[in-house]
């Protein structure tokens, strides 16, 4: 029974951390993003959109995932989104620059929106903001190391969402597969 009372005690106290933010504070860029700690496959928890279109076709997704890598190299970083969506997984690799906070696509790529990380107090998710080439925020996405958030972690996103003025976060099925990691992919295929 005590233990009880003593979770219940740290999910209040967490829960009124992120209450006694201001929303400022919450949608503030990072300042002190390492990139190292960017490395490796993020699954996506939830996300959140300006556009009703965009959320009704990012529900239809069963899974995703990001992956960073060379991120020794803090000028050029790969970043690779999976997505599995009708029994198939999609990959695309892109060179992005790591500017401070900020992602940016090379223009090559024909990708015109720029990725901000934003502040949030789970020490292994990442909140990722994308903006439009007209400075439009368009989405906002929690990932993590982890395959779900615990409660205060989504609550705590739930509140940037609505500081940014984004439609309801949608959030991803924890039980359903991800993609297979690509570097592991690509390390078989190079034994074989």
């Amino acid at each position: 029974m005590l233990a009880a009372c003593a979770v219940i005690l740290l999910w209040l106290m967490s829960v009124s951390y992120s209450a006694l933010l201001t929303c400022e504070e919450l949608v503030r860029p990072l300042n002190d993003l390492d990139p190292h700690h960017l490395e490796g496959r993020w699954a996506l928890l939830a996300g959140s959109f300006s556009d009703p279109a965009h959320q009704k076709f990012f529900k239809l997704r069963d899974s995703s995932s990001i992956h960073f890598s060379n991120t020794n190299v803090t000028s050029n970083v790969s970043y690779t989104p999976s997505v599995y969506y009708g029994g198939e997984c999609h990959h695309k690799t892109y060179s992005v620059a790591l500017e401070g906070s900020t992602l940016n696509f090379d223009e090559r790529e024909q990708v015109n929106l720029t990725l901000t990380f934003l502040f949030t107090s789970c020490p292994d998710c990442l909140v990722m903001r994308f903006d439009s080439e007209s400075k439009k925020i368009e989405r906002l996405l929690l990932f993590s190391k982890r395959r779900a958030a615990e409660p205060e972690e989504l609550e705590e996103y739930r509140v940037q969402v609505r500081c940014l003025n984004l439609l309801p976060p949608a959030v991803m099925d924890p039980t359903k597969e991800l993609c297979q990691d690509q570097s592991a992919q690509t390390e078989r295929e190079q034994q074989a």
